[in-house]
């Protein structure tokens, strides 16, 4: 694969807000332009029935985050543009993964522990009012983000977490079934990783506290005039860190804009002339988008069409990929049996190395011979990548590698050098051909 995968995707739940724009819609659109990228983007509205019991809803935040994504410059003819519930091979791989993935990796997610937390804080059952869904929404996650195997995931900071749970799930699955899944990595534009809102905490429809992408221009100063800021009179210095209105302005300015603010700041800028700056540039950015953003609206068909056409699209692709996702965990043909058998066999008949994860959090991994003998072992590593760069040296150089790498890996007992050497050589020696 040549080019380098991105995907995005976000949840149909309320309308876009410039929180949105500025952590997925803009870096991801920048990054559809690129040459050596392929992109895809998706409403999330599978995502969307976890925490929203209101069809329309929905279905009306469906239609306006589709418009805000056409209207911010994205081409479906360039890139893979859908909707998640048109997509039958992502609630299908869930399942996969689902059986590959811990309870205890579950346990951890941020969403699940802060509903746990709330409800221990008010000595109610732990488990009260959190669906399976809520629980099991990384594995969804991850399902959206394996399925096409993107490398790169543009995301706020505080979904980091579940990137590595979609990494584990990559590896878990790889360890038992073959080289299937690329582990992704997160993309964060670290200036704009998480917006605050109105009230200085982050912008989320969930604190009600959010600037809707496409405002109208007088909405919009409305709001901005009351972003939350301190009592500090004009002339006065203020603090840019920490100032809620100054991350906004710093995630659509430039570097001289935004330095000229903090200057301004240091002078004793009025609040009122602040929020002012905020709001005009804002709007020249916006301003734009929204005569586009309101063409669509009022024309749904035309992207329902959009819509199903990237479907199409997707699919292409998930659906033979399922398929090899299906054989790989058995669920098979019954007449090619003979076949499978005997590539196994062959299979079968070569070194493997295997990769696992300790309790203590570390990532080992262990050669073994074709009879399943332990041939080496690995030290501890503090990520799955780097046990796997190691396995990739040893894959590709062989027992050259070995001496360089002593400080990581412990031959088995009774196991010489040359052994491991040898091994390592027939798996070499294999991929050549």
């Amino acid at each position: 694969m040549s080019s380098t995968r991105f995907l995005t995707g976000i949840t149909t739940s309320g309308t876009p807000h410039l929180g949105n724009y500025v952590g997925s819609i803009r870096p991801s659109v920048r990054a559809s332009l690129r040459t050596d990228v392929e992109s895809f983007y998706f409403l999330a509205d599978y995502h969307a029935l976890i925490k929203v019991e209101e069809p329309g809803r929905i279905q009306r935040s469906t239609l306006e985050i589709a418009a805000s994504w056409l209207a911010a410059g994205l081409d479906p003819e360039r890139v893979t543009f859908y909707r998640q519930s048109d997509i039958p091979e992502i609630p299908e791989l869930t399942w996969f993964l689902t059986c590959v993935t811990g309870k205890g990796v579950l346990n951890r997610a941020h969403a699940y522990k802060a509903a746990v937390d709330k409800n221990t804080a008010i000595a109610a059952d732990t488990d009260a009012d959190i669906t399976a869904g809520l629980f099991m929404y990384p594995v969804l996650m991850g399902a959206d983000i394996l399925l096409f195997n993107a490398h790169k995931v543009p995301v706020g900071r505080d979904q980091i977490q579940h990137i590595e749970m979609a990494r584990d799930m990559a590896y878990s699955f790889n360890h038992r079934y073959g080289e299937h899944f690329v582990p992704p990595e997160a993309e964060i534009e670290e200036s704009v990783a998480t917006l605050p809102g109105l009230d200085g905490r982050k912008m989320s429809k969930s604190y009600d506290n959010t600037i809707p992408l496409f405002a109208p221009r007088e909405q919009l100063k409305k709001l901005i005039a009351g972003i939350v800021t301190d009592s500090r009179a004009p002339g006065e210095a203020k603090d840019a860190e920490g100032s809620a209105l100054f991350q906004i302005y710093q995630a659509f300015a430039s570097e001289e804009e935004t330095a000229a603010l903090r200057k301004s700041y240091a002078d004793g800028i009025a609040w009122a002339d602040a929020k002012n700056v905020l709001f005009e540039r804002i709007d020249r950015e916006i301003a734009p988008m929204r005569e586009a953003y309101l063409d669509l609206i009022n024309h749904p068909a035309r992207i329902e069409e959009i819509l199903l056409a990237g479907a199409a699209k997707a699919r292409k692709l998930a659906t033979p990929f399922m398929g090899r996702l299906r054989h790989a965990v058995g669920l098979r043909d019954l007449r090619v049996q003979a076949t499978t058998k005997a590539a196994k066999s062959t299979k079968a008949n070569l070194p493997t190395f295997k990769q696992y994860r300790e309790t203590t959090g570390k990532f080992h991994f262990k050669l073994v011979d074709a009879q399943g003998r332990l041939l080496l072992q690995s030290h501890g590593f503090d990520s799955p990548k780097d046990a796997g760069k190691t396995i990739g040296l040893l894959q590709q150089q062989g027992g050259a590698a070995l001496t360089g790498l002593a400080a990581q890996i412990d031959m088995a007992a009774n196991i010489t050098l040359e052994e491991v050497g040898a091994a390592l050589q027939q798996l070499i020696d294999a991929a050549a051909t």
